[in-house]
């Protein structure tokens, strides 16, 4: 089956280069602001918005009345309204909020250009880009498929990346019998029905005295001045770490479930309001149980696996997997090991929990 996928890369550009792409993420963002205001001009004024193809036919006559505008690759100028308009036919469906202007102090910027005529294309170790020529980057692996677009991004930690989108035809994997229910947690990631104990890795944890200097050395210093923007990077660089440290171990965990079971059972957790609870709130998103669910949702749909899901006030943790007992005494999270009163099976709060995962998954 055909599906879209993202090959993320590290660019290296030139200075040169870099300038262009600096030049063409002002442009982006002068047309999308631009476009926003009249959209926003004309909603007041008559009550309705503009098409994206009302916008598109006034890209021309811009660009005839600011030069500038035609020294940046006129793809991404299109994609830029595009992006209004997709905003906001996303808002009044109530899937975001309305579009809101750009602006260049945000610390992610980014473009995007379609693949047309070839103008995207890989060679060894430098990636086609137009008005940028071949920009060198690290390629990690081999793109697959057929291209439909690229976005270039700076991100906060200075460092430019480009995300390749192809079509690429993913088979699914041979069906199996195997059906497995997961307990996520903060003492340990996850814990899974077959006795699978992964422990967390607390990747802030490991990074904080380093944080915590950085960001005490960046309050210290003047706002805007160059030292500012140092700390400011290096505190960006240390954030990026941890993500990627963060995502590289959800990934390996979410593709070995995938490929080991046909189905696989989770609980339906409510994280936002989780995240309302000041002492467990930075362990929560540290563990990134979000993160792991759309991991897993997405490769099950990829590889034709089963996502089932405990609804979010089910009893998993006090009820005994081997006769059903409910013990509302394990309500307090710190008694980790119980007996049940009826059967006298000793459980582990968590293992109980993925037992029961499994069963009670609709």
């Amino acid at each position: 089956m055909l599906r879209h996928k993202a090959f993320k890369f590290r660019l290296y550009p030139t200075s040169e280069q870099e300038t262009q792409m600096r030049r063409t993420l002002g442009c982006v963002r002068f047309v999308f602001n631009h476009f926003l205001a009249a959209w926003k001009e004309r909603y007041e004024t008559t009550g309705k918005g503009l098409s994206y193809n009302a916008c598109a036919t006034q890209l021309p006559g811009l660009k005839q009345a600011l030069p500038w505008l035609k020294e940046v690759d006129s793809i991404a100028l299109q994609s830029s309204v595009r992006h209004v308009a997709d905003g906001f036919q996303r808002f009044f469906k109530k899937q975001n909020q309305a579009p809101r202007f750009k602006s260049r102090k945000h610390p992610v910027q980014s473009y995007t250009t379609r693949y047309t005529n070839g103008n995207i294309a890989l060679k060894a170790n430098t990636i086609q880009l137009p008005k940028l020529g071949a920009v060198r980057f690290a390629k990690s692996r081999e793109v697959e498929g057929r291209l439909l677009s690229a976005k270039v991004r700076l991100a906060p930690s200075g460092k430019w990346f480009v995300s390749l989108v192809s079509e690429v035809d993913i088979q699914p994997l041979p069906v199996c019998e195997q059906a497995v229910g997961i307990d996520v947690g903060i003492k340990h990631l996850a814990v899974t029905s077959d006795n699978l104990v992964i422990d967390n890795p607390r990747h802030t944890r490991r990074y904080e005295k380093q944080l915590a200097t950085w960001q005490r050395r960046m309050a210290r210093r003047t706002r805007g001045g160059s030292n500012w923007n140092l700390a400011k990077r290096k505190v960006a660089r240390i954030h990026e770490k941890i993500r990627n440290s963060r995502h590289d171990a959800l990934h390996k965990h979410t593709t070995k479930w995938i490929r080991e079971n046909q189905t696989i059972c989770l609980e339906d957790l409510r994280i936002v309001n989780m995240m309302k609870n000041r002492k467990l709130a930075r362990h929560i998103a540290d563990a990134a149980w979000g993160e792991m669910s759309r991991q897993l949702h997405y490769k099950a749909e990829w590889y034709g696996r089963t996502i089932k899901e405990v609804p979010a006030f089910a009893p998993s943790s006090q009820t005994c997997h081997v006769c059903g007992a409910v013990n509302t005494a394990v309500r307090n999270l710190r008694l980790r090991e119980w007996e049940c009163v009826v059967c006298k099976t000793w459980h582990d709060r968590d293992g109980n929990a993925a037992q029961n995962i499994k069963v009670m998954a609709v």
